[in-house]
């Protein structure tokens, strides 16, 4: 089942900090390893993800307005007002059925 997701500023945020926690340890390991300093592997790795946060997040609002690779929703460009009840969802999707657009 092919669903469209959309993504908010926050989920990319959140997303980024999340990724950048895992690369936290992993890079602070390696510096700690080479340098054998705590305050080198501190200063190392906090400045190295402080700039990897930033441009992730950037790099993900770019790919949000880049179209390619992307299946658009067939409908997409109905406007929707406010948030779809359960009640809504289960008429359209027995008028979708009726029309033999799903199963």
């Amino acid at each position: 089942e092919k669903r469209m997701a959309l993504e908010t500023r926050t989920r990319a945020w959140i997303k980024s900090i999340v990724w950048r926690i895992i690369g936290i340890f992993v890079l602070g390991a390696i510096a700690w390893l080479v340098t054998h300093s705590w305050k080198e592997m501190t200063i190392i790795t906090i400045i190295f993800h402080g700039v990897r946060v930033i441009l992730y997040y950037f790099h993900e609002r770019v790919w949000e307005r880049i179209h390619w690779g992307r299946i658009k929703h067939p409908l997409s460009s109905l406007p929707v007002n406010k948030e779809l009840t359960p009640w809504d969802l289960k008429i359209i999707q027995k008028q979708l059925k009726e029309l033999g657009y799903i199963d």
